[in-house]
């Protein structure tokens, strides 16, 4: 594979919008497909080719990447009837970077290695700033070769790859990844709120809880967006609750007890249903003080 291959993508959302662009930004020769024409019309003001289908672009393609919503849609576009298996020729890879759950990406993988379809499952961690910025990290599993051909391409999208496993390790560490960052969220905003409740002065709070033992990245990172109650979505309360479903799902086939995972699920579908599921995830300090009646 030449590190100028032209491309096959399918999705151009929020996510899969910037990381394709950075690809045309590296000189990578892309085919695209979303059903939303006005996605599809800014990649081809880029330089992009714009497929009529999913069999189109399976047909012009060695490689293809999808960065998609949901297990149904992977279903659609890969598996299903009219989707790119139908028209990928065999040795050809497809590179899957959504969060979805192990169990359709495992279906996936069964009819990938009927077809000789070399499959790479490669969610990533990072937000769409991060996205833009090319920094996202790249969890990468599936065939080893398949990974190591397209490194130039991961670099093209992330600061940081890492090969994990043969089948669905990647899956499973985004979800671990996950379930920390979105407890992470609830344990500083039920902190945070006792804090208020103690008479703490709030941004001196933030500056010393972030370069205090439980400094993190993470809450380094989100520490100015607390201080100044700025909660526009980075990454919103819907979407960690669609992965925390996606946990709850996976702890269940396995027979795992996930009470902490269950618990903020619940206050991250209370933020959907008070409207406010489309606030950052760490917006749910909002929901917090509107439980203990604290005004700003």
């Amino acid at each position: 594979m030449t590190e100028r291959h032209k491309i096959g993508w399918i999705g151009l959302g929020k996510m899969g919008a910037p990381m394709s662009e950075n690809l045309i930004k590296k000189g990578y020769k892309l085919i695209v497909y979303d059903i939303a024409k006005e996605n599809v019309d800014k990649l081809i003001a880029m330089g992009a080719l714009s497929a009529d289908s999913l069999e189109d672009i399976g047909r012009t393609s060695d490689v293809i990447i999808s960065m998609i919503p949901n297990d149904r849609v992977l279903d659609e576009i890969s598996i299903q009837p009219g989707g790119v298996f139908e028209t990928l020729k065999p040795g050809a890879i497809f590179i899957d970077m959504s969060t979805v759950s192990p169990s359709a990406s495992a279906r996936v993988d069964r009819v990938a290695k009927q077809k000789d379809i070399k499959y790479l499952r490669a969610p990533v961690s990072g937000s769409t700033l991060l996205a833009k910025e090319a920094k996202l990290t790249i969890f990468v599993s599936g065939p080893n070769d398949a990974y190591k051909n397209c490194l130039k391409i991961f670099e093209s999208m992330g600061q940081k790859s890492f090969y994990v496993g043969d089948n669905e390790q990647a899956r499973f560490l985004k979800l671990v990844i996950n379930i920390m960052v979105g407890l992470t969220a609830a344990i500083t905003a039920e902190a945070l709120t006792f804090g208020q409740k103690g008479d703490m002065d709030w941004k001196q709070m933030i500056d010393i809880v972030s370069n205090s033992v439980v400094a993190s990245p993470l809450i380094i990172y989100k520490a100015q967006a607390l201080k100044d109650h700025d909660f526009s979505a980075a990454f919103t309360a819907n979407q960690m609750a669609k992965d925390f479903n996606i946990i709850l799902d996976t702890g269940r086939d396995m027979g795992l007890n996930l009470p902490m995972v269950s618990m903020v699920y619940q206050y991250l579908a209370d933020m959907k249903h008070l409207d406010k599921g489309d606030l950052d995830f760490f917006g749910l300090i909002t929901l917090w003080e509107e439980m203990n009646s604290i005004n700003r």
